[in-house]
């Protein structure tokens, strides 16, 4: 066919236009794909969606969230935190993502606590938390951005002067690892001597008494009283032995410490120390909800609890049934003496709670302090439970309860008679007929 040279221009023109505006076409996709990416949630469930609660959480926070993921390169931790913060990513652009290996910076990760590869770091407005790649889920990760939204000051004021463990000393008796992450997470720390200041500040969201080893003088102990009286809320981390005074806070209390140590045969055989309790099985109360890791108590006591009337108690941490409290000397072999020591489960926290003046006051008693001391402060899950009494004391209950999300119907149940029905289709039927139309197409091409 013959075609004028206007003709020729015109289709190469044409052609010319169609390349342009398919590479248009491509480059928009692109783009497209790239700036605005969409993805649809078509499951039953909404498994790959976020929950409402957690929606809310994002919503609270004012200022930009960094995460850092110390996750080494090796197989596919990277990418399954990408997802999962890229859940959160959606609905927030402030939160940022960055990846450190830490093997190749491993002084800049033990600066940062991290102890697990996958091991994330939150960041928020001062405060700082540290999230195991185990916990890596939508309950605990929103939980993780609640407390470290959470406005407004924190005072938790360490009582001193009486040879407590301290927040500010570094000795291995001392709480100062333990102080360092309450900081971290936004509590103020400070102690009170108050043979130098005869009161509880008012600002005060819990007062902490950790094990005193001198008797307290009878002002300081009414303080106490009066602080309860007026609602105060209550940390007593109390070692066995002498109470030094403080009979009368217990008294107030309801609480009664047994004589002697917790010692546990099924404890000794993990640690090599009858008095080095193991716990790790937990209830349900809000401290201990969702506790996976162990904790290590040495030399613990027992307590028992009468409340008086108007308040409630709960068991927060309770020993085996073959656990007991020794009265005599720990060495050598040691036996349950009956009539003398006291067979367990024993008590080892109690949390107790009472309505007053339009609020829940709050005291969490616990019969071991050392396991919050820098000699034992790294075992197990020491620094989650000392986290989590001081946030319920607190009152730091806007923690969700998000339910997991599992897919509907992925097991298929099938009769006798419908699997040999899709056994016998797809074993025998279909194999058979593809066989026959082989051969029979097989024996026409022959006869031509």
């Amino acid at each position: 066919m013959y075609h004028t040279p206007r003709k020729k221009w015109e289709l190469r023109a044409i052609n010319a236009s169609f390349v342009v505006l398919f590479l248009v076409a491509i480059g928009l996709l692109q783009w497209l794909s790239r700036e605005f990416p969409l993805q649809f949630d078509l499951t039953a469930a909404r498994r790959h969606t976020l929950s409402e609660a957690s929606q809310a959480a994002l919503k609270g926070l004012t200022e930009p969230l960094q995460i850092t993921a110390y996750a080494s390169q090796r197989g596919q931790t990277r990418r399954v935190i990408g997802e999962f913060i890229g859940r959160y990513q959606k609905y927030r652009a402030d939160i940022h993502l960055a990846y450190i290996d830490p093997d190749a910076v491993p002084e800049q990760a033990r600066a940062a606590g991290i102890q697990y590869d996958g091991e994330l770091v939150l960041e928020y407005g001062g405060a700082r938390e540290n999230l195991a790649p185990t916990q890596l889920n939508e309950e605990t990760f929103t939980n993780v951005l609640t407390r470290l939204g959470h406005r407004g000051e924190r005072w938790l004021v360490f009582l001193a002067g009486h040879g407590e463990r301290s927040p500010e000393r570094q000795a291995n008796f001392d709480l100062s690892l333990w102080a360092a992450q309450l900081r971290a997470r936004g509590f103020k720390v400070r102690t009170l001597t108050l043979g130098e200041h005869p009161q509880v500040p008012q600002n005060t969201t819990a007062l902490v008494i950790a094990g005193p080893r001198v008797k307290l003088l009878p002002g300081e102990v009414r303080e106490i009283e009066n602080y309860l009286e007026r609602g105060g809320n209550l940390l007593w981390l109390a070692d066995p032995g002498p109470l030094h005074s403080l009979e009368p806070v217990a008294e107030l209390l309801g609480v009664e410490f047994l004589p002697g140590v917790i010692v546990d045969p099924q404890s000794q055989a993990l640690t090599g120390n009858p008095a080095a309790l193991v716990v790790a099985s937990y209830g349900t109360h809000p401290i201990v909800r969702n506790f996976s890791n162990v904790t290590l108590f040495p030399r613990a006591g027992a307590l028992q609890v009468d409340a008086p009337e108007g308040w409630e108690t709960s068991v927060v941490l309770d020993t085996r049934e073959n656990a007991w409290v020794e009265t005599g000397p720990l060495g050598g072999k040691l036996t349950f003496d009956k009539g003398r020591d006291v067979r367990g489960p024993l008590n080892l926290a109690v949390a107790l709670t009472r309505a007053l003046n339009g609020r829940q006051q709050r005291v969490a008693v616990v019969g071991n302090g050392e396991f919050l001391a820098n000699a034992f402060f790294g075992n197990g899950g020491n620094l989650e439970l000392g986290m989590s009494l001081v946030n319920w004391l607190s009152h730091d209950d806007a923690y969700v309860s998000i339910p997991v999300q599992t897919a509907r119907d992925r097991g298929l149940s099938l009769s006798r008679y419908a699997q040999a029905g899709i056994a016998g289709v797809f074993l025998l039927l279909l194999p058979l007929t593809f066989s026959a139309s082989g051969v029979v197409i097989w024996l026409r091409r022959r006869k031509r």
